[in-house]
């Protein structure tokens, strides 16, 4: 089976609504924050604002409640934590560390043959674990995961640490929107293309499990 037959990650994953949304509220946070001569308590005003009327929308729509309230909940935490500390750079400190965690959760997961990837597809597809039977599903998953860890996660450390560190207030928040869903869409391309890379010609794809051993 070529890779012309083969289904891409993207539509398996889809889920682009989510990375968009999550880019909303900081930008709503950084144009209070500049429109109000940079108040704090206006930023995130602005953004838990937001962050309620955009799931307000989700929800009428029919999007999930718990994803909605989960969502919400983060801008709510960032904006305290910016509030409580004095500093507007601090409300992108959840989104650094959780790309801190993210990078070493999908690293280490690697590490242990149980890649992110593999779970997050198996789930997807309702194979469950059934394709850590399959050495070859199991090694392309493995390769696959790394482009999260390096294009991603510590790619986004790397730029949000650099201006959270230096108070660059602004440019967080345009940092925050081109890493979100342009990011996320280059990183399942690359994956994908890794993925299907490391599959022999001859395999089934993504959705059949050898158990067979490799040769």
């Amino acid at each position: 089976m070529t890779d012309k037959t083969r289904e891409s990650l993207a539509e398996i994953l889809g889920g682009r609504q989510g990375a968009i949304d999550a880019s909303v509220p900081p930008a709503a946070f950084v144009v209070g924050w500049l429109a109000a001569g940079q108040s704090i308590a206006w930023g995130a005003g602005a953004a838990i604002g937001v962050a309620v009327a955009l799931g307000a929308f989700r929800v009428a729509r029919g999007g999930k409640a718990r994803a909605v309230v989960v969502s919400l909940a983060m801008v709510v935490a960032a904006a305290l934590i910016a509030l409580h500390t004095g500093r507007a750079e601090d409300f992108f400190l959840i989104q650094l560390l959780s790309n801190v965690a993210s990078a070493l959760l999908w690293a280490a997961s690697i590490v242990v043959r149980w890649p992110l990837l593999g779970v997050i597809v198996g789930l997807v597809l309702g194979q469950k674990t059934k394709w850590r039977k399959d050495p070859v599903l199991l090694r392309a998953y493995s390769r696959a995961s790394w482009v999260w860890v390096f294009l991603q996660y510590t790619l986004r450390v790397a730029v949000y640490g650099a201006l959270w560190w230096s108070g660059q207030v602004v440019a967080l928040g345009v940092a925050r929107t081109v890493l979100s869903w342009p990011l996320v869409a280059l990183t399942v391309a690359t994956s994908g293309w890794v993925l299907y890379r490391a599959l022999p010609d001859d395999h089934p794809g993504l959705r059949v499990v050898q158990n067979e051993p490799e040769s």
